[in-house]
């Protein structure tokens, strides 16, 4: 069931077997068709459709070698991988030869990046407790008061020796973050995203329904400071299982974010970026958690997902079904403060994976296409694929990549998979850096066209050919 809730508040105070046949599959999950798999994917196994081919895997390796390696940030020939140990920098200017170039050791969670517009700095999210902000620290309890987490800031002006140079302490730490741009070249801000609340512990109180908000001279990253804890739930949340946002999205040109907040996606105003303040919001009794949001192209739709079992669960099996776990897909209708988010449609991916695969719907971005909507999405084991929701009441996969289940079981997968200037770039936790290629589908040659300069999957444009 999905339940609307507008708000209307003020700004100043209110502030995410081999598959049956290899091919095209353009069905919801669950449809009866010859491309909906009864059986999972063999262990050993590689398989994709034709159009979605792996041009090169960059293994694991150096001092990152043996963590999880997590989110991913562009900035022109180079690719900036998240891990939980610190930053892996990857030369792209010739995608099928992707080479890492440079690391960056410090632990601090799943180590979330995003890289400012000139390329300069890349801010590194810290959930996990350290006993301080040092590259040298060691874990410690969340009840030390004086655990420190935050954000990191890092120079990565020569990638082959990232140094850190400033850090933020914020509440509850850093799960996530976005990096919003503010009015000038010369500073950004940065939506601090963390969840978790305790009693127990003490720089994480409930109640916790704010943001912490960073604001970043770029040339003197050293001032860095919260200038803001934006209350995003002035009520405590309309819905009790809302303490936190997971993450935010914001699409800058029309002053417009999506957060996906744990027990709720909300539409937020961020004219004033410094006090953003939620829209409106809606809830769904099949999320379990509100984890992301990507907007379309043009952000008349905004997809969320639900990250069931918090990314270490089989939800991608006939058990669970395919309205859980999946993304949702929603319009956006109305103008300013009385726009309201309007269910269209579920999408999960249309193969059954098995029962010792962590599979659920995770990070993706916007295939650029003219006349298109298209996404390519992440599903932990359940591998990458690329999904056309043009029409969002008949959302469909149009092209897939996959590896059998890790032998033996363990957590793995695609973390992220985006498209950056003509390839799809998938941080697979266990494996490596993939590189993917789409070709021979519809709308692409548009979007081959479309070069960024640099992309954090969070802060969002209107791309154009």
């Amino acid at each position: 069931m999905i339940v609307a809730t507008r708000r209307r508040t003020r700004r100043g105070a209110v502030a995410a077997a081999l598959i049956g046949a290899l091919v095209l599959s353009q069905v919801v999950y669950g449809s009866p068709t010859s491309a909906q798999a009864d059986e999972p994917l063999p262990s050993g196994t590689e398989a994709s459709t034709p159009n979605l081919d792996l041009v090169v895997n960059v293994p694991r390796q150096g001092v990152n070698d043996g963590v999880f390696q997590s989110d991913l940030a562009f900035y022109g020939d180079l690719a900036i991988q998240g891990t939980y140990g610190g930053l892996n920098f990857y030369d792209i200017k010739h995608p099928q030869k992707t080479t890492l170039v440079g690391q960056f050791a410090c632990p601090g969670g799943q180590g979330d990046p995003s890289v400012s517009p000139d390329g300069s700095l890349v801010f590194m999210s810290v959930d996990a407790a350290r006993t301080d902000d040092s590259c040298q620290s060691s874990g410690t309890s969340t009840a030390n008061p004086d655990g420190w987490e935050g954000i990191r800031i890092v120079d990565i002006s020569d990638p082959t020796n990232a140094q850190q140079v400033a850090t933020v302490r914020t509440d509850c730490g850093s799960h996530t973050h976005t990096l919003v741009p503010g009015a000038t070249d010369d500073v950004v801000y940065l939506y601090i995203s963390s969840y978790g609340p305790n009693a127990a512990f003490p720089n994480c109180q409930p109640p916790h329904d704010a943001i912490s908000i960073v604001e970043v001279p770029i040339d003197d990253p050293a001032s860095a400071s919260v200038v803001n804890k934006a209350v995003l739930f002035p009520d405590g949340g309309a819905i009790s299982r809302t303490a936190g946002c997971h993450d935010i999205t914001v699409y800058p040109e029309l002053d417009l974010a999506a957060g996906a907040c744990m027990g709720e996606g909300v539409l937020m105003d961020i004219s004033d970026p410094v006090a953003p303040y939620v829209i409106t919001s809606v809830t769904d009794t099949n999320f379990a958690f509100w984890h992301s949001a990507t907007f379309s192209n043009d952000a008349t739709k905004v997809v969320f997902t639900d990250e069931l079992g918090g990314g270490g669960g089989a939800t991608c099996n006939e058990a669970v079904g395919p309205e859980r776990g999946a993304n949702a897909i929603f319009t956006i209708v109305g103008e300013g403060d009385d726009r309201t988010l309007e269910f269209q449609s579920y999408f999960k991916i249309p193969r059954h994976q098995a029962n010792t695969e962590n599979c659920v719907a995770h990070n993706g971005s916007i295939v650029p296409s003219n006349d298109r909507d298209l996404m390519v999405q992440s599903w932990y084991q359940g591998g990458v694929l690329v999904m056309d929701f043009t029409d969002p009441a008949n959302p469909f996969e149009i092209a897939w990549f996959d590896r059998g289940a890790l032998d033996p079981p363990a957590l793995g997968g695609s973390w992220s998979a985006y498209w950056y200037n003509g390839y799809i770039y998938s941080s697979d936790i266990t494996l490596g850096l993939d590189v993917l290629r789409l070709t021979g589908t519809e709308g692409v040659s548009s979007a081959n066209r479309v070069k960024q300069d640099h992309f954090n999957a969070q802060t969002q444009y209107r791309l154009k050919d």
